[in-house]
């Protein structure tokens, strides 16, 4: 069987050319060469990336499509080319530390051919992994390894066989849980999603807060996605806990204001196509250890 050839998407806004150029480094010294990189420039121009293995394209947005409008644009272009088998995604603050990163993304598809979405380590400059950076419910060991009903956006790997069956990311979304509900799709498919902490990238500490559409697109997005994925009766019962949850969690006034705005917008819009996941799916994700209510 022939090793799966690997294509890489960096999505930017233009505003990190330091980081973007440390990241193209250290795609440039991995041990195992991608066959494709592809850039987005998301509502902005890019400059020349010299030095980058591989058949580099550079794509230009006029509008900011968001990271999985971008994402898809790079998908699109990576598809048309054909000659890619498995997509390394990568945020644009990242770094790959070490040099065998894509070695063993490339190892772990060609050895399982229902894999479907492998989700990297993310950890600071110290080695330390933030708990929402685990895809479990239990994240008080960063580095156990196995199979999840998740995956984080900054640093994975798809299957592109996958994305032709399950659909790339929901670009309506925007920004927030865009991640959940391709991660739901691949499990309703029968693909494997795999948390892998050996294959680390390195991510400056972060809030998710820092954005100002945070607390209502995280509202809106997840109404959305219980409307597009859950079984009926499951719907308002994860809703529900997380609305729970946000009410403990959130300390403040505004972020509860724009959150209830952005609840009350999931549930007036459209939400998109409804494909709700098969309950045999609910099972799978419950042995697992997250069943899709929390």
């Amino acid at each position: 069987m022939p090793l799966p050839r690997l294509g890489v998407a960096i999505v930017t806004m233009g505003n990190r050319p330091r980081e973007v150029d440390a990241l193209l480094a250290s795609v440039a010294k991995q041990d195992v060469p991608p066959d494709r990189v592809v850039i987005v420039g998301n509502g902005s121009p890019l400059p020349e990336f010299p030095g980058v293995p591989g058949e580099l394209t550079v794509i230009e947005l006029d509008d900011n499509l968001g990271c999985p409008g971008g994402r898809n644009v790079a998908l699109r272009r990576l598809r048309e080319f054909g000659d890619v088998d498995v997509v390394i995604e990568l945020d644009d603050d990242g770094l790959l530390v070490d040099e065998d990163v894509f070695r063993g993304v490339r190892d772990l598809f060609a050895s399982d051919p229902h894999l479907g979405i492998i989700g990297f380590r993310i950890a600071d400059e110290h080695g330390e992994t933030q708990r929402r950076h685990v895809p479990r419910l239990r994240a008080k060991d960063p580095m156990r390894r196995g199979l999840v009903t998740a995956f984080l956006g900054g640093g994975h790997a798809f299957s592109m066989k996958m994305l032709a069956e399950t659909g790339d990311w929901p670009a309506d979304f925007f920004f927030t849980h865009e991640e959940t509900d391709l991660a739901w799709r691949a499990l309703d498919a029968g693909w494997k999603v795999l948390y892998e902490p050996k294959l680390l990238l390195q991510h400056p500490k972060t809030s998710p807060a820092r954005h100002a559409v945070y607390f209502r697109m995280t509202a809106r997005n997840r109404v959305w996605l219980a409307r597009r994925r859950l079984p009926l009766p499951l719907v308002p019962v994860y809703l529900g806990v997380w609305t729970l949850l946000t009410l403990v969690r959130t300390r403040s006034l505004g972020g509860l204001r724009a959150w209830a705005g952005g609840f009350a917008e999931g549930l007036r819009t459209s939400c998109g196509e409804r494909r709700p996941m098969r309950w045999r799916t609910v099972w799978r994700m419950t042995r697992l250890g997250r069943p899709p209510l929390v």
